[in-house]
């Protein structure tokens, strides 16, 4: 493992080695094994490098037993002998950032509030840490974020070192070893000692900065998601991007945004309710005006929602007893149909929906006094009426 080129030289892009075998996997997957590699295999919470062997993609990287397969997409013929192999190295170094900053902002949870992380994850666009605590404040995050980048602008070596289990006692670990045998640390001085296969940059300015993003609640523990880097500039001109549609459209310096949006909302809120008043007051308006003395009263509509046939319906039975309320409605290529009756009423709503259910393919349900369904349009709203008036 020490001689490996990744670890020998974390900031080696190019390389040659040598094919010492070839093999396809149990998914069909053919890869190569070389006689060194510069590519990190996915570990240690690191995802793999990409890259090219020659003019073939390298498309994963794993450790598999004792020997580092790459992955490649291709005709595996082409390669022999000794090959050309080269990083994405834009990949490579953003990984190299995010593990280092991982490092650094867990340290400094840990030095600040003794918040162990128990897990990290590198995702392709945010990275995250789950701290062994339940709650954590504002201040806390900021106080971290803020140790966090004191340390990256003190620029700090990150240096390895490879030891024994007997040597472990050497070092301020900040956490227990799982591994045995020879172990790799990473260190930044007077600040962390980690156990860490992974790959980092060689001072901790080349990690430019950290921004946490947010947390949430996660099994007992709190996640928190934080970028570094490069990665930081990326969500900043997101954010940016966003601000600056939302500021254009509510026409608003990007300061008064949030104001602004918080007016809007609260003017929309309003609007809302003294809207669905006044759809209430036409409903009732609507229901009124459709009552008559005959026994069965029906309507046909354009464009209304279940909901509003129902409480057409009900205001109609309510208001008088003796009648049965039929309606229908099309909406975008579909019929629906509510039918109820008035309390002084025997007949069952069931008869009518099993009358009107097979004529438009349709489901429904309900009880002896109110019943709904849908289905398609095979027949217009004037005759579905006419065959509910049948049942």
């Amino acid at each position: 493992m020490k001689e490996l080129l990744y670890y020998q030289d974390v900031m080696l892009q190019e390389f040659d080695a040598t094919i010492i075998s070839k093999g396809t996997d149990e998914s069909d997957r053919h890869y190569v094994v070389l006689s060194n590699t510069a590519f990190y295999p996915t570990g240690g919470g690191q995802p793999h490098d990409t890259g090219t062997l020659n003019a073939l993609e390298v498309i994963d990287v794993e450790k598999v037993d004792d020997e580092i397969r790459h992955y490649i997409e291709g005709d595996l013929s082409t390669l022999d002998g000794v090959v050309h192999g080269k990083l994405n190295w834009p990949r490579r170094f953003d990984h190299m950032q995010q593990h280092a900053g991982q490092h650094i902002l867990t340290a400094a949870f840990v030095e600040l509030f003794n918040a162990q992380t128990v897990s990290f994850h590198l995702g392709s666009e945010q990275v995250t840490i789950d701290l062994a605590i339940e709650t954590i404040s504002e201040q806390q995050l900021a106080a971290a974020e803020a140790r966090a980048n004191d340390i990256i602008l003190e620029n700090r070596p990150i240096q390895t070192s490879w030891v024994t289990e007997q040597e472990l006692g050497n070092y301020n670990l900040r956490k227990e070893v799982a591994v045995t045998g020879d172990i790799r640390l990473v260190i930044i001085p007077n600040f962390d000692y980690n156990g860490c296969g992974g790959t980092h940059p060689t001072s901790t300015g080349q990690v430019s900065t950290i921004k946490i993003l947010g947390t949430e609640k996660m099994k007992g523990n709190v996640r928190v998601s934080f970028v570094c880097g490069q990665r930081v500039l990326t969500e900043l001109g997101m954010r940016k991007k966003v601000l600056a549609d939302v500021a254009r459209q509510l026409s608003v310096p990007e300061i008064d945004a949030a104001t602004a949006l918080t007016k809007v909302l609260s003017t929309q809120k309003t609007t809302e309710k003294a809207l669905a008043a006044a759809k209430e007051e036409l409903l009732t308006y609507e229901a009124k005006a459709l009552v008559n003395s005959e026994g069965v009263v029906t309507a046909a509509f354009n464009q209304r929602t279940m909901q509003e046939l129902q409480k057409i319906a009900r205001m109609i039975v309510s208001e008088q007893k003796d009648v049965i309320a039929l309606l229908v409605s099309e909406n975008e290529g579909k019929l629906q149909f509510v039918a109820a009756r008035g309390n002084n009423v025997s007949k069952s709503m069931k008869d009518v929906a099993q009358k009107a259910l097979p004529l438009i393919n349709g489901k429904g349900g309900g009880s002896d006094q109110m019943v709904q369904g849908g289905g398609d349009c095979t027949v217009s709203k004037e005759e579905l009426l006419a065959a509910m008036q049948d049942a």
